[in-house]
């Protein structure tokens, strides 16, 4: 095995190279956040190309009662009836979804790090995405594992491209070059070995030296990470430590996983493992983070075991996990319930999907998906024929009763006719790249809010799990709907932020006839997440939220800051709390008597209005409450896309109410104000009938 560093590189290090280890060790930070990163949308996009099923649910509401969409999700009985196809769908999801959500809290554990030593991590760097956030870091031709290796100077792993796509032998493939551990990559690299495994430190006695331009592959992701701890731990002759030059006792902390909110997330994830670095004393913060590190390339390599694998295998002991860096399963179990779609709580699918998994590495969690695909027991969309072929019987239980339909929802019907028109063959190119850009857009809406999220001057704005949560969902629908992987490939644009579009249904107030599109947002605003607010001053879609806005449903170490008109703002319940108290993810919850949330057309900053575009047209209000309605007037920044808004009035809702009818009568209500011609509410398009109600 390669040696990060020659005997005594580490230590009496010349002072004045402390500039130039800063630079680099910077920079291997921010490579750490990108490598993780690039694994998430790509575990992704192969997750939810696995055929399956879901219902909407919600604690104590059956809303939804006998109905499901196209969409696997994690379950708690995996064992499949093996005279069938797909029999082994639901382990199979079960096992990448366990990855899946490792690699956040990889990307949560990387992102504190980098802010721990004074760099602030970018989530939409140029090295993975274009300036319209489309991926470019994935394609049929691409063979890069970015700053890692070039799979052709693999032996294994030469013939495969670095791509999305469909849970296939070659996606395997890939997935286990990722994570393959460090000592079994330097054997399997036989081509250019000279550009691998550089020495610590990197500069070579050249004190201008820049890592990004000098094209530095690293051969394995526990190989950088080994580089970044040798790095941190540089001693130089005036005694000092690297650690004490890039130390950032401000350094912005945030925590999905270990934090604790009451009811919603009651326990930490982790007992064995901080998953924040706890930045008010130097030397406790350098000893977790250097204990993070081990806990990512442990999870992904199994590679701090190495040592001893073959031993406590042998003896049936322990399997590639450390038990202190695996989940609870209490907590797990506590943290995401799990309600059937009548209301009532069942076994955590959540639950058992990750703590089934997490004691061993992904490395031999992506074997153990192989062998299913080997057995024969995998089925993918666009190998399961439904594309253009659906029926109503594909999207209904037992428990469905076609006379009880009192919210007046599209029926199975509507919705099998929407799946199977947007595969029509004189709109299938069209269908697939706008179900394309709705993933890419529901992606953005994560990675934009991020780079703002772990911005120590940013704002306070929480993280974006309805954005996470709905990519899922626009992934699973795209694949299910087209047959075919979403191409990642297709930035969104920004929008015109000159004009005022209440996006939920292209809605525009002055659009010649009044209307505008009034199908669906344009798919420069597609996005999912009330934190992004892509669509600042463009009119929102008819989700509320309490008019002093702070209401995200998000999760947060944060604390909830006095609401700013025009500033961001954070803290809030998060998603598994809005399940908790009876709603569905982006839609009112309980309050306080006399709280009035805001309109569609007050959506002028993060964490106010809202905004999960497009809207499904099965999407209802749990509870009821009353609107502010809002005026947005162009202000002297108008032609920066300045909206001032002004309040005029209010207008009720009740549970029950589809949110676009109340987003239309809103939009009905400024039109009328304005003296505008009165719109006329039209039938939602295939593609709001296609996708599922938010969770």
């Amino acid at each position: 095995m390669h040696l990060t560093h020659e005997a005594g590189s580490l230590s009496a290090r010349d002072v004045t190279f402390a500039e130039t280890d800063k630079r680099v060790v910077r920079w291997i930070a921010q490579q750490a956040v990108n490598v993780e990163l690039f694994t998430i949308p790509l575990y992704m996009t192969t997750l939810y190309s696995i055929e399956g099923f879901h219902p909407i649910t919600g604690k104590g509401n059956d809303f939804y009662k006998g109905r499901i969409w196209p969409g696997a999700k994690a379950a708690y009985f995996t064992e499949g009836d093996k005279t069938r196809p797909g029999w082994g769908n639901k382990q199979a999801f079960n096992i990448i979804f366990s990855i899946f959500i490792q690699e956040m809290l990889h990307l949560q554990m990387a992102a504190n790090i980098a802010t721990a030593i004074g760099c602030t991590p970018s989530f939409t760097d140029p090295a993975l995405q274009d300036s319209d956030n489309g991926w470019t870091c994935y394609g049929p031709a691409l063979t890069t594992i970015p700053n890692i290796v070039d799979l052709r100077d693999t032996d294994t792993y030469t013939d495969v491209k670095v791509d999305v796509g469909p849970l296939d032998e070659d996606r395997i493939k890939l997935f286990l070059a990722i994570e393959q551990p460090q000592d079994d990559a330097e054997h399997d690299i036989k081509r250019n070995k000279g550009r691998y495994f550089p020495k610590v430190p990197f500069d070579g006695g050249d004190p201008d030296y820049d890592p990004a331009t000098a094209g530095i592959l690293f051969g394995s992701i526990g190989y950088m990470y080994q580089c970044y701890r040798d790095y941190l731990q540089i001693r130089y002759d005036d005694g000092s430590c690297l650690w004490d030059h890039v130390f950032n006792p401000d350094g912005q902390q945030n925590d999905l996983f270990n934090t604790f909110s009451f009811p919603g997330h009651p326990m930490r994830e982790y007992m064995g493992v901080e998953t924040t670095v706890a930045l008010t004393d130097s030397g406790i913060a350098f000893k977790q983070a250097l204990n993070m590190m081990n806990a990512i390339t442990d999870q992904g390599e199994g590679a701090t075991l190495k040592a001893r694998l073959k031993l406590a295998n042998e003896a049936g002991l322990l399997t590639a996990v450390e038990v202190r860096y695996r989940p609870d399963r209490d907590a797990l179990e506590s943290d995401y319930p799990s309600y059937s779609d009548t209301g009532a709580q069942v076994p955590s699918g959540d639950a058992a999907a990750r703590f089934d998994n997490d004691g061993e590495d992904h490395f031999e969690r992506f074997k153990e998906v192989r062998q299913l695909m080997r057995d024969g027991g995998i089925v993918t969309w666009d190998k399961a024929g439904k594309a253009g072929n659906w029926s109503a019987a594909d999207l209904i239980t037992a428990d469905y009763d076609p006379t009880d339909n009192p919210y007046e929802l599209p029926t199975p019907e509507q919705i099998a006719s929407a799946l199977n028109n947007l595969y029509a063959e004189d709109v299938r190119e069209q269908s697939h790249a706008t179900l394309s850009q709705a993933v890419v857009g529901a992606i953005k809406g994560v990675t934009t809010v991020l780079d703002q999220y772990w911005n120590p001057k940013g704002a306070s704005i929480s993280f974006p799990y309805p954005s996470m949560s709905g990519s899922g969902d626009r992934m699973a629908t795209a694949w299910a709907a087209m047959a075919r992987m979403p191409d990642l490939s297709k930035g969104v644009p920004a929008p015109n932020t000159r004009i005022v579009n209440h996006t939920c249904q292209g809605l525009d107030l002055h659009a010649p006839d009044g209307i505008g599109t009034n199908s669906c947002a344009l798919t420069q605003v597609y996005h999912t997440c009330r934190g992004s607010n892509l669509c600042k001053g463009m009119g929102g879609c008819g989700f509320v939220q309490p008019s002093g806005g702070g209401g995200n449903c998000s999760a947060s170490v944060r604390s909830a800051s006095e609401p700013t008109p025009g500033k961001p703002q954070g803290g809030g319940c998060s998603a598994v709390a809005v399940r908790a108290k009876g709603g569905l993810c982006g839609t009112p919850t309980p309050t306080p008597s006399g709280t009035t949330y805001t309109a569609p057309s007050d959506n002028r900053c993060g964490g106010f209005g809202g905004c999960a575009v497009p809207i499904s047209a099965c999407q209802i209000y749990p509870v009821s409450g009353t609107m502010d309605l809002y005026q947005l007037e162009p202000t002297p920044e108008a032609n920066a896309g300045g909206f001032k808004p002004t309040k005029f009035g209010t207008i009720p809702f009740n549970k029950g109410d589809k949110v676009e009818d109340i987003a239309f009568a809103a939009f009905g209500a400024v039109a009328k104000h304005m003296k505008l011609k009165a719109p006329v509410q039209q039938e939602p398009n295939d593609i709001r009938l296609a996708f599922p109600p938010s969770t």
